[in-house]
């Protein structure tokens, strides 16, 4: 997932006229079905993008309860880069930034000519789309005010607990309200369905596609679903959609913890590390304990008291590219109370949204396609210690500890309940993840191609960071793919590029965005 860190004005800039109506979060914004041609295509009408005339926008409609055809429709908005050679165009590569919560139109709009490669971009029509409930796609909205006053993440009681069922109970409630139908609706296999469909309006007869972190759940899920209809699905970064709430919460927590025994092993060696010649694992734990007394405050911002969750946020939000050096130089500066003096960064619950009646709300996606129930606080005290056991360092994952709070209470059933991946006589699949992931642990990549089993491909980037595509000679292997169809060789591994090193080249790894309004230092997973 690219998943762009994107101001909410910025938002409105790159969003076509055509699918900034979408946005109204009015109930019943839902049109009518209207009848199409059976066994054909509807068509999208494109035209020049507002905010960039060399690309093309538009929209296309679709049911929102498939097995209601008669019923409501809602817009999907998109994004067109053409290929620079027609005379030698494969077709139409569709793109997906994950998130959830990651906008496909902003992605092709701002970063896909410098993302793919000069011959991707020759060969293939570029696409992005705002999934259903996401951007300009009749985005899951709710109330500004209402969210603000989400609960800690970090229980301290059965109270604590209770508090959450109640909040997570008004907050559907509200969103459904001001979303209208599509609320129900927008699962990972709801989308795959809507990619079907975006196949079939641009005139391919298989799909090619690219999807980082959870865009690589709905490429899963199109395997699943449409197992002769594609030519090549490129998953970087890898969901695994069978782990129930233990394997979940565990997993996360250990690949928080690998990624930050890499990061304090590279202090230990650099000397281009602010603590290089401390413990690193005791200044953490120290600023941690600062932090759990109110005694810590961000050097960034002085006027920021920091939370322990602030404080392991921070360190994975790092992680993802890694930004290393940025990490040392801000645990040095919070450790010595020095401010660094550098500016505040936007926030994506900042003051633009803070001004709005709604604000987006993605986190419903993952709750439509993870179940992650827990009973009581005694349950969930437990899985803390475990992570605990398993992190010593980080604690937990802040990501996996936020949403499974946000998906408590969480009525069963729900659309897309995890299960093993059952992908069968298809094309083969390019499954890609970095060995020291912080977001989408490696062991979900290998889960996951197990699942699938002869018809996947598993390629192994050595390094560390969220996203493999860009990094070095692994990007040659995603072209031959999705150029060709050529597959690596079984145990297919890209050597590590140094994060120092990877930067000097220009190449822009994804930004993390947060899925998590009033949580802006978490992180999705693209």
């Amino acid at each position: 997932m690219i998943a762009l860190l994107v101001p909410a004005v910025a938002a409105a800039l790159l969003t076509p006229p055509a699918a900034a109506a979408a946005r109204d979060p009015a109930p019943g914004r839902a049109q009518a079905a209207q009848a199409t041609t059976p066994g054909k295509a509807p068509a999208i009408a494109w035209a020049p993008c507002p905010q960039d005339p060399s690309a093309d926008c538009g929209t296309l409609t679709v049911p929102v309860d498939r097995s209601r055809p008669g019923g409501p429709t809602t817009d999907l908005a998109l994004a067109r880069i053409k290929a620079t050679d027609q005379n030698a165009r494969i077709g139409s590569l569709l793109i997906n930034p994950g998130g959830p919560g990651g906008s496909g139109v902003l992605f092709a709009l701002a970063e896909a000519r410098r993302f793919f490669s000069p011959e991707i971009l020759r060969r293939f029509d570029v696409i992005g789309f705002d999934p259903r409930g996401v951007g300009a796609s009749d985005p899951v909205v709710c109330s500004t005010e209402l969210l603000a006053r989400m609960p800690d993440p970090l229980m301290r009681s059965q109270a604590d607990f209770d508090r959450w069922l109640d909040y997570n109970r008004r907050l559907r409630e509200d969103c459904r309200a001001r979303t209208g139908p599509v609320f129900d609706h927008v699962d990972s296999v709801s989308v795959a369905r809507d990619m079907d469909d975006i196949r079939a309006a641009v005139g391919d007869e298989k799909l090619t596609y690219y999807g980082i972190s959870y865009g690589t759940l709905i490429g899963q899920m199109y395997a699943e679903t449409f197992p002769h209809r594609f030519r090549a699905l490129a998953l970087d970064s890898n969901m695994d959609h069978s782990l129930g709430t233990t394997g979940f919460i565990a997993t996360e927590s250990a690949t928080v913890q690998d990624s930050f025994d890499e990061f304090a092993a590279w202090c230990r060696r650099d000397a281009s590390c602010a603590l290089h010649g401390r413990d690193v694992r005791a200044v953490f734990a120290g600023l941690l304990a600062r932090a759990e007394r109110g005694e810590l405050r961000d050097p960034e911002h002085p006027d920021v008291v920091l939370t322990k969750l602030d404080v392991i946020a921070r360190a994975f939000r790092d992680f993802y590219g890694p930004d290393w050096s940025v990490l040392a130089r801000w645990l040095a500066a919070a450790d010595a109370g020095t401010p660094t003096g550098a500016p505040a960064a936007a926030s994506p619950a900042g003051s633009a949204q803070r001004s709005q009646e709604v604000t987006p709300f993605p986190v419903e996606v993952f709750c439509q396609d993870f179940r992650l129930p827990l009973r009581n606080y005694r349950e969930y005290a437990a899985h803390v210690r475990l992570s605990e056991r398993i992190a010593p360092d980080m604690r937990f994952s802040p990501l996996a500890l936020s949403l499974t709070a946000m998906c408590l209470g969480r009525p069963a059933p729900i659309p897309n309940p995890q299960h093993r991946l059952r992908v069968d006589g298809t094309p083969p699949l390019l499954l890609a993840n970095s060995l020291h992931d912080p977001a989408t642990a490696y062991p979900w990549a290998v889960s996951s191609a197990r699942q699938i089993g002869r018809e996947a491909r598993l390629l192994t980037y050595e390094g560390w960071g969220h996203g493999v595509y860009w990094q070095g000679e692994c990007r040659a292997v995603f072209d031959a793919y999705l150029l060709s169809g050529a597959v690596p060789r079984p145990g297919a591994r890209c050597p590590a590029v140094p994060p120092e090193t990877r930067r000097a080249t220009g190449v822009r790894p994804p930004l993390p965005v947060s899925p998590v309004p009033g949580l802006p230092g978490v992180p999705g997973w693209s």
